[in-house]
């Protein structure tokens, strides 16, 4: 393309793009018609002053984007003698001729699954969670609207006169010192933890405790104990380390191995022992003897996962299976996600001392993690009493829409239809008749605005799942309440 006719081909193209500063509109346009092929090897550029004539630009942009395409080796240019267009043709491959049509996004969509390794195939074949994450009745949510907002910023405005810069750096390997011995004074007192703060690793949330454990203490093909039916984010975290799921089923009095499974011992295993999920139950004393003596035998560690003990309804919470561990193989992962909300993004890991430093050096290795104003907010929160107040008040508010959830399920289904696990923790299960589609009522109420979960999706083996819906009620009132379960219920009936 000729100097003159480029000019031609900027100028009228220059005006379209008015949006944007004349710096960035000149520099998109000179490298679009280098790499479109509107100028060749060699063909050289109007001069600067003619340039910003013609565009009505100043002359020192123009000449900014010359030497900006000359660093980056779109022209060459000498003094005295024009800027000229690059060779650049050995650093351009042509691409094979695609037939498909270039706006079928489905097949794109294809194509870049194709482009993950294995793991991420098989992670993103099988996603459990949801963009939804709100209303009736998203179970697992509590509602955020219950946060002590007013106390948590009073907090907070008092930190950031007394002490913000230190609270803004990364956090030294572990966390926040304060917050961890908060967390392990409150834990000794209301779940029977035994700890001290150096064992106390903070994280992001359960999810990330569990995944520095496998990364710690796993390796690639790895055997790991879960219960089936079991959480289905904690399920994907393990199969995507690459290690060998066995789901071991569960009872009445929780996690039930065979003698089979007790002969081919796991390298983990991951247990809620205070409120299985989603089923509920929790496991017996017996049980939970059972398995910290399988696991001193055979050498193998305990996750355990206690993610909503507070929330019981009629009785006290129950002590941790931590706290009987005499031989030092539990580590037990807590959230605040639940007792105050998931926004927060705060976790930890009680870990057995030995393994307390490689921890704490791990996480701040791998994850880089801060957060400190959030948890020295929380230290604060913690000490001063009102974290074991709002669970009080939160657990009295939970209870009364459990037992609304409860009364509209009577008031439909009468005794038809079981309830499961209802006693405690954010959700409960309606049990659905043998040989209905649990994923189907799921799909059909969405469609009527209702958000549900099938039961039988959080089941490992498919050929053991059950046939039912969890139904989140801390996040709704019961204002809310009434309403969409009258939806859900004609849903349900048009399977039933």
């Amino acid at each position: 393309m000729e100097s003159f006719i480029l000019s031609e081909w900027l100028l009228q193209n220059f005006k379209t793009l008015d949006d944007s500063p004349a710096y960035h509109r000149l520099y998109q346009l000179i490298c679009r018609a280098i790499l479109e092929g509107r100028m060749g090897a060699g063909a050289r550029l109007p001069s600067t002053r003619d340039l910003a004539a013609e565009l009505g630009i100043a002359r020192n942009t123009v000449l900014q984007v010359y030497d900006q395409l000359s660093e980056e080796g779109y022209v060459r240019a000498g003094v005295g003698r024009g800027t000229y267009v690059q060779d650049i043709s050995q650093d351009l491959v042509d691409p094979p001729a695609d037939p498909r049509d270039p706006l079928d996004h489905a097949a794109a969509h294809q194509d870049s699954i194709h482009d993950l390794s294995r793991r991420g195939r098989a992670l993103v074949s099988r996603l459990g969670f949801s963009n939804l994450q709100a209303g009736a009745f998203m179970p697992g949510i509590p509602d955020v609207r219950e946060f002590p907002l007013k106390i948590w910023s009073r907090i907070q405005n008092r930190l950031w006169r007394r002490e913000p810069w230190e609270l803004m750096r990364y956090a030294p390997a572990g966390g926040y010192g304060p917050v961890r011995q908060a967390i392990s004074d409150y834990l000794g007192s209301v779940r029977a933890v035994r700890s001290s703060a150096q064992q106390v690793v903070m994280t992001t949330g359960i999810h990330q405790g569990i995944d520095v454990a496998v990364r710690l203490l796993c390796d690639p093909g790895d055997t790991v104990w879960i219960e089936e039916p079991a959480y289905w984010g904690v399920r994907n975290l393990l199969l995507s380390a690459g290690l060998r799921l066995v789901s071991i089923r569960v009872d009445e009095e929780g996690i039930c191995p065979s003698d089979a499974e007790h002969a081919r011992p796991p390298r983990l295993i991951v247990v809620a022992p205070s409120h299985q999920y989603p089923l509920g139950m929790v496991m017996s004393l017996a049980r939970r003897r059972m398995l910290l003596d399988y696991a001193r035998q055979v050498s193998c560690w305990i996750i355990e996962d206690d993610y909503d003990s507070e929330f019981r309804y009629g009785s006290r919470p129950l002590a941790s299976l931590q706290g009987m561990d005499e031989s030092g193989r539990v580590l037990y992962a807590g959230s605040f996600s639940k007792t105050l909300c998931p926004g927060l993004r705060v976790g930890f890991l009680v870990v057995p001392e030995p393994l307390a430093d490689a921890f704490a050096d791990a996480v701040a290795e791998l994850y880089r993690e801060g957060n400190m104003m959030n948890h020295a907010v929380l230290a604060e929160f913690i000490r001063e009493g009102y974290l074991a107040q709002h669970i009080r008040r939160v657990r009295r508010c939970y209870a009364e829409r459990r037992i609304c959830l409860i009364e509209q399920i009577r008031s439909h289904f009468g005794d038809a239809l079981e309830i499961i696990g209802g006693d405690a923790g954010l959700h409960l299960i309606l049990a659905l008749p043998e040989g209905v589609d649990d994923i189907l009522v799921v799909r059909d109420a969405l469609q009527q605005g209702v958000v549900t979960r099938a039961l039988s999706t959080y089941y490992l083996e498919r050929t053991r799942a059950r046939s039912g819906l969890l139904l989140g009620y801390a996040g709704v009132s019961p204002e809310e309440i009434r309403p969409a379960f009258d939806t859900l219920a004609r849903v349900i009936n048009t399977y039933l």
